[in-house]
């Protein structure tokens, strides 16, 4: 394991961002689970061989930090994946609270500039690295998530940026979205949350499973994907492409032809 690659993901003690971490333990990478619920990270990392550590990416002096002690400790990073995230519940645009839109706009927009910028910066003066950033398919269209939309929006875009930023210094960005995932938070949504039938909206007529968006993330930070940078997976299981089939009856289905 000593000559493994070295991951860091953020926002790795739940959801996506822990199938991420055993994905990449499994495939050799030496990981460093990253939350801010530091027990949850550290219990996680425990798990599969890794590191946990905790942080609060709206902190950029605290990522630094982070950084830091993590390339002192364990050797330079190879990759980083920025999974944190602040989630909302829905409400019409003049009621939307205040501090809940901050909060959205705080974690998701600035702490994944925060995020690729204390790590970046640190793998341009390595000459080599690649960041993963997690945004969202609602980033590439409408919804009723007036905050969390255009975060991840957001994200995509700071995406594009620093991977013409960093390029010619041998750092790689790229982000991954998401459709409807099979995460606690998505299950746990009470009823009307989402459609009550997904097959009208989803190409391949189901939600998405964490592993499947962890083998998207993990081959973009692999040199598998070596000449790859500035691009935004989708991994949503066909959501964007038949997501305006409802308005016709949904999407065929192997009875109808």
């Amino acid at each position: 394991m000593a000559d493994s690659k070295l991951g860091v993901v953020i926002g790795g003690a739940n959801g996506i961002g822990a199938a991420c971490c055993e994905l990449m333990a499994q495939r050799a990478w030496r990981v460093v689970v990253v939350d801010l619920d530091e027990a949850h990270a550290q219990q996680l990392a425990a798990g599969i061989g890794g590191i946990g550590r905790g942080v609060d990416i709206r902190s950029l002096k605290s990522l630094e930090s982070l950084a830091d002690s993590i390339e002192r400790e364990a050797g330079p990073i190879s990759s980083l994946v920025v999974s944190a995230a602040a989630f909302q519940d829905r409400y019409a645009p003049g009621d939307f609270p205040e501090d809940v839109f901050r909060t959205v706009m705080e974690v998701n927009v600035q702490g994944t500039f925060n995020a690729n910028r204390a790590f970046g910066n640190r793998m341009v003066q390595n000459g080599k690295g690649n960041i993963v950033n997690i945004a969202s398919t609602v980033a590439h269209g409408s919804s009723p998530l007036h905050a969390y939309g255009p975060s991840k929006a957001a994200v995509v875009n700071l995406t594009r940026n620093f991977a013409s930023q960093w390029g010619r210094f041998g750092v790689r960005v790229n982000s991954v979205s998401p459709g409807t995932t099979e995460v606690a938070r998505v299950l746990q949504r009470p009823p009307g949350r989402y459609a009550a039938d997904f097959r009208d909206h989803m190409a391949l007529g189901r939600r998405v499973q964490p592993n499947e968006v962890a083998e998207g993330v993990e081959f973009l930070a692999s040199d598998r994907a070596s000449a790859i940078t500035g691009v935004d997976l989708l991994i949503d299981a066909g959501w964007l492409a038949a997501s305006t089939w409802g308005l016709y009856g949904g999407v065929p289905r192997p009875s109808e032809g």
